[in-house]
């Protein structure tokens, strides 16, 4: 069965904010996505819409 993952493709870890621009998970969730139980992907899943106003709204395309 597949992974559930918030990935958009558009993989660019942000310098200030330590997120990703496109999916707004940190570069140690990604990389330990496969690793995580499916609560844990869930939990940071919940997490990632709030996460979107830690990058400043010039980085990135319209909401």
């Amino acid at each position: 069965m597949p992974i559930r993952t918030p990935c958009v493709k558009v993989c660019f870890i942000d310098d200030d904010s330590g997120l990703c621009l496109g999916c707004f998970r940190a570069a140690d969730e990604i990389a330990g996505w496969t690793a995580y139980s499916d609560a844990e992907r869930d939990r940071i899943m919940a997490e990632l819409p709030s996460r979107r106003g830690h990058i400043a709204p010039e980085k990135l395309g319209p909401a």
